[in-house]
């Protein structure tokens, strides 16, 4: 009977434990706006695949300090910088573990054949992965990296050497953006033999502190925490994307406590969300810019007159006050001005329909009709692309211009505006990493040209960001910058909108959260009370 006793004890004591073992275990869910495009961040290029891919699964050799736009050492410990800013020289962390999956089970740690592999694969025309799951490095093309570089290689095993063409000043912190994420060489060398190499794109194996475990498109991503992380396990267990498009539903589900953070909150919500003692509303100045590009590719937006004119009829103000609720500030500059180089001078364009009308009929314009694309989903820089094309086809209406408003599923609008099908397209930009040849080279630069918004070449613009790149002179960088500002306002590709604050209401039992100026969502430091 006793030793009956005991062993009934025993076994509570044990469930007691585990299910304590179970309590104690930490789930923080993202209420995500969208789902990815994939996994693999040199394939994609919004925001919403690189929350999904670039900061749960992977690291980079540099990384931006959580934050701010600070570099600081990632994969590589350090580097030098020789040649007179040509050639860079890395030295590589030793240590780091790779996840693994039912495909592939590591047999080596990360070294430089990981380094070789993640950059040919974007720059090699020739490499057996180039063409692999669509081949498009958008990034990689709009960075111009493939230009810039003349080669990279392994010194050995923890040493990696870059060597570009011409110095180029924003390389390190290029080198921390999403596409130059490292995938394993091991892994996708076997995915090769086995003659599946997408996998290695589907099911990603990286060194960052999470490990995919599933995707369920538009509904769910589950990750876990990573054991081995090279800085130590993440505080929560288990990260979950619940896709919701939705701003208000994120909301809900954040009252509700279904979810722990949502970004890109409706406006006519955040004086709830401050009152709320659950929430905490974070905000900081964004580094973005919404816009609505004219596609100059296509008559009459390859007039000039005609896109300055169009500019004039739209009355920002009204664009502000009713889908930004003063969480925005008018944008002139395709830079917003808390970056280096903002040209303060630049003289906007005013809202004059008079004016506009005017300019019209002297370039021959009559009776235009026309498109604008509305964005499916929430940014900082448009809370609201539905209305904001709404209030731009309503003014443009006033000065003789009949335009019909078109939205397409997130990754469709985006492949369509690359496309070039559009005639105007709203969209916007936040920055990668804190300088401005992220915004004006990547955005409207030569190399871009074919896959932008405006589709706009503007050769005096392009030569002045090709010498701002040559050196690491700030103020000669600025003289430079400003001069292409100028040239950007004249030339009018865009109409710019605004400049956003950005909010992230975020549940009071979460810690260490901060909101990253170039936008990403980074969890490897946050935990749950």
């Amino acid at each position: 009977m006793k030793k009956t006793l005991i062993k009934a004890a025993l076994t509570i004591s044990l469930a007691v434990i585990a299910s304590a073992s179970f309590a104690a275990e930490k789930t923080l869910v993202f209420c995500s706006e969208g789902s990815p495009g994939g996994f693999n961040p040199s394939l994609h290029s919004a925001g919403t695949d690189f929350d999904a891919s670039s900061q749960p699964i992977y690291n980079r050799l540099t990384e931006f300090e959580p934050g701010t736009t600070k570099v600081v050492p990632g994969l590589a410990e350090s580097w030098t910088v020789t040649g007179g800013g040509t050639v860079y020289t890395f030295n590589l962390r030793k240590g780091v573990k790779w996840h693994s999956n039912k495909h592939f089970t590591p047999t080596r740690d990360f070294n430089a054949d990981d380094i070789l592999f993640s950059f040919n694969r974007q720059w090699k025309k020739d490499h057996p992965y180039h063409s692999v799951s669509g081949g498009k490095y958008l990034y990689f093309g709009w960075m111009d990296m493939g230009p810039a570089l003349k080669s990279i290689e392994k010194v050995d095993d923890y040493t990696v050497k870059f060597t570009l063409n011409s110095p180029d000043a924003p390389f390190i912190s290029n080198l921390a953006m999403d596409f130059a994420s490292i995938l394993s060489a091991e892994y996708a060398d076997k995915m090769a033999a086995a003659g599946t190499k997408e996998t290695v794109d589907n099911a990603p194996i990286g060194t960052g502190p999470f490990e995919f475990v599933s995707y369920k498109k538009d509904a769910v991503i589950r990750y876990k925490a990573f054991d081995a992380y090279w800085e130590g396990r993440p505080k929560i267990d288990k990260l979950i994307y619940a896709i919701t498009t939705d701003a208000t539903v994120r909301y809900q589900k954040l009252k509700a406590g279904e979810c722990h953070i949502m970004p890109y909150p409706n406006a006519a919500d955040l004086a709830a969300m401050e009152k709320d003692p659950n929430i905490n509303l974070l905000r900081q100045e964004g580094l973005n810019v919404g816009y609505l590009g004219f596609n100059t590719s296509k008559p009459p937006f390859d007039n000039k007159i005609v896109r300055q004119a169009l500019s004039m009829a739209i009355d920002k103000q009204a664009i502000l006050d009713i889908v930004f609720k003063g969480s925005g500030s008018a944008a002139k500059n395709p830079i917003p001005p808390t970056m280096w180089s903002y040209n303060d001078n630049i003289v906007d364009y005013r809202y004059d329909p008079e004016i506009a009308r005017r300019l019209l009929a002297s370039a021959g314009i009559k009776n235009l009709k026309t498109d604008i694309w509305a964005m499916p989903v929430q940014r900082p820089y448009n809370p609201n692309a539905r209305r904001m094309a709404e209030l731009i086809q309503a003014d443009w209406a006033k000065v003789g211009v009949t335009a019909e408003i078109k939205t397409f599923e997130w990754g469709e609008y985006r492949e369509r505006i690359r496309a070039g099908e559009h005639e105007s397209a709203l969209l916007g930009w936040t920055g990668d990493n804190g300088d401005p040849d992220n915004f004006m080279f990547v955005l409207l630069g030569c190399a871009a040209a074919k896959s932008n918004v405006a589709r706009w070449c503007n050769e005096e613009f392009d030569g002045l960001l090709r010498d701002a790149k040559k050196t690491s002179d700030q103020a000669e960088r600025t003289v430079l910058y400003e001069k292409a500002q100028v040239i950007f306002k004249d030339e009018a590709p865009w109409f710019t909108i605004a400049h956003s604050v950005q909010f992230r209401p975020v549940r009071k039992e979460v810690l260490n959260f901060k909101i990253h100026p170039l936008g990403s969502h980074i969890f490897k430091y946050v935990d749950l009370k």
